[in-house]
């Protein structure tokens, strides 16, 4: 283990496009559903849906947080319809499995989507059993990243202390909250959608391409 992450407790990753790389495009499929979601909702043609989608994402941090507060949704039947995808399009992944398992500390999953499709796609990716627990949007109280409140969440939950926790996430704007908590940040830089949105290089102390990779090399000294 390398020193500047020798004090490491609890790893804490995201989901959606950094436990898996953002080029399978499997949050596209997510990305249509919604579009399709919002058409229904407005009674609108798709372009128009998905100008009012990535507005809410934008200014929101996700479309479901700008759609409560705009139309009232009931966010349980939006998570449902919207993670009603295949997950063909993601493999298991050996080599990440088998650097996580030697992490030391614990290992959660914090995410924006709801707990049962991201249950799904661990267990696709072949690391289901590599975590102790996850925190979804449920968990934030549908206060979605980088809304702080669900930062908070998280670390009241599991009794995390930010100082002695690492964060990786594929959006820098989701580091900025858990940089100023005290977390080591680590930016996952594989091309997802706004993922350099709001870009500060104070809110990330390592910029890496390949999850999986930099966990290999990190715990390579690890029996």
């Amino acid at each position: 283990m390398q020193p500047r992450f020798a004090h490491i407790r609890d790893w804490i990753f995201d989901l959606d496009n950094c436990l898996y790389p953002a080029s399978t495009g499997l949050f596209s499929l997510i990305d249509e559903r919604m579009g399709a979601y919002i058409a229904r909702l407005l009674d609108c043609d798709p372009i128009e849906a998905k100008r009012v989608q990535k507005s809410h994402f934008r200014t929101h941090g996700t479309t479901l947080a700008g759609l409560m507060k705009s139309h009232e949704i009931d966010p349980d039947h939006f998570l449902e319809d919207v993670h009603d995808i295949p997950l063909d399009r993601v493999g298991r992944d050996d080599r990440l499995a088998a650097a996580l398992a030697k992490l030391p500390g614990r290992r959660f999953v914090f995410t924006n989507g709801a707990a049962p499709y991201a249950r799904r796609v661990l267990e696709a990716i072949g690391v289901g059993d590599q975590f102790d627990d996850l925190h979804d949007i449920r968990a934030s109280a549908y206060r979605p990243k980088p809304d702080p409140h669900g930062y908070e969440l998280l670390c009241q939950r599991f009794g995390i202390d930010p100082a002695d926790a690492l964060l990786a996430d594929d959006m820098i704007q989701n580091l900025a909250p858990a940089k100023a908590l005290g977390m080591t940040t680590i930016w996952v830089d594989n091309g997802s959608e706004l993922g350099s949105h709001n870009h500060d290089e104070a809110h990330y102390d390592l910029r890496i391409t390949s999850l999986a990779e930099w966990l290999e090399t990190l715990t390579k000294d690890i029996p």
